[in-house]
């Protein structure tokens, strides 16, 4: 469903369309010049975290973690990939991200007992648990979302008004194909599949891992301790704004994100993959066409490559030349070779900018625990403590 029946760049079989999707991403969204040149919208989101963040600790203790990560990293990626402001935007409420992305992980998620046993039983059983209704009451609100997007960039007055982005080349790229005689033709679910899969791996990756680090910070107090000194320290006290240069200043920082990508990949199993040709691994025959999942959060875990491979150490990178970048198979959080997740750059400076704000800023902890209560910390939802560490 979420990916229009296979036109978007991660799910389109190896062929002419993925090379062309491949292509445009890379050319038009995540090449290093273009990367480099939208630093100034994430400077300014995550400028507008801190100043919400700031007026919240002055009212209240508390604040919802996942809402707050979900309206950033939305924010950043509607304007980055659909030239969208969120804050501004008729047809999506900026506080409505966070929904929108549990509706794209049920979509993910959720298995249907007819992919296990097709036929008459499988469809009865779907039908009985109510699978095929929740999930088409989930497409239909992601897929009006999609509608929206496209729909908004096919107004005239657009194109005078805003620059082009990704989804302004691949419409224009459309309109001109049959010119072009190209053998490989674009179609508009290619468009809302590629607005889906750049928005589930921009927002909804970004979000989940900013929130697993908070959650290792607050469960390792000794590790969220030496990350702010060091921030602290490099940065001075005095600083109104952080910016992505400020990054390049920080070494162990750089240790801690390389631990929760290791820790808790935002894909704990990779898109599934289809060997091209037979193949023998470890003296199993695997015939062409088989599709192949790669258990990545396993081999980032796996005790033969990894000491105490379920500890939160970031020192373990210390001395290490291993990196997420597909070129270490034991650690492929975005995957390897020329399936590789294109958007890694973008993803990282995301994290880590919004990161670095949340840590140079604040100070963070577990609410008060009310009698009776137990002391549960998970990644999924947590409501924590929020204490303003500098006020300017």
């Amino acid at each position: 469903m979420i990916s229009y029946n296979c036109k978007d760049v991660g799910f389109t079989p190896y062929g002419e369309e993925w090379k062309a999707l491949r292509k445009i991403s890379v050319v038009e969204l995540f090449n290093a010049k273009k990367i480099q040149s939208l630093t100034y919208i994430r400077e300014e989101e995550n400028d507008l975290l801190v100043k919400k963040l700031m007026e919240s600790a002055s009212s209240r203790p508390t604040v919802n973690l996942k809402k707050t990560l979900y309206t950033l990293v939305g924010s950043i990626v509607c304007r980055i990939e659909f030239g969208i402001n969120l804050h501004e935007c008729e047809f999506m409420d900026e506080d409505r991200i966070a929904d929108l992305a549990d509706i794209l992980k049920l979509m993910e998620n959720t298995n249907l007992f007819s992919d296990f046993f097709p036929g008459r039983i499988g469809r009865f059983v779907d039908w009985f648990l109510g699978q095929n209704k929740r999930l088409e009451n989930a497409f239909s609100e992601h897929n009006t979302f999609t509608n929206n997007i496209l729909d908004d960039h096919l107004k005239p007055e657009r194109r005078i008004q805003e620059s082009s982005d990704i989804i302004d080349v691949m419409i224009d790229m459309m309109s001109k194909q049959d010119e072009d005689g190209d053998s490989f033709k674009l179609t508009t679910n290619n468009v809302k599949g590629m607005i889906s899969g750049l928005f589930i791996a921009g927002a909804n990756t970004s979000g989940v891992t900013m929130i697993w680090a908070i959650t290792e910070l607050i469960r390792n107090p000794r590790v969220m301790k030496k990350v702010q000194d060091e921030i602290r320290t490099t940065l001075g006290d005095k600083k109104e704004r952080i910016t992505e240069q400020d990054l390049t200043k920080l070494h162990y920082f750089k240790l801690m994100v390389k631990e929760i990508l290791r820790l808790h990949p935002a894909a704990p199993v990779l898109l599934p993959r289809e060997t091209m040709s037979h193949v023998k691994i470890q003296g199993y025959d695997v015939p062409a066409k088989t599709q192949i999942l790669i258990n990545a959060y396993a081999i980032a875990r796996d005790p033969k490559h990894w000491k105490n491979p379920d500890e939160f150490n970031p020192e373990r990178f210390e001395d290490s030349s291993i990196d997420y970048k597909g070129l270490n198979f034991e650690f492929i959080p975005f995957g390897s070779g020329r399936r590789i997740c294109p958007g890694i750059a973008m993803g990282i400076a995301i994290v880590e900018l919004g990161l670095l704000n949340l840590l140079y800023f604040f100070d963070w902890g577990l609410p008060e625990k009310e009698e009776g209560d137990e002391e549960i910390i998970t990644g999924n939802e947590v409501a924590l403590d929020l204490v303003q560490v500098l006020r300017h």
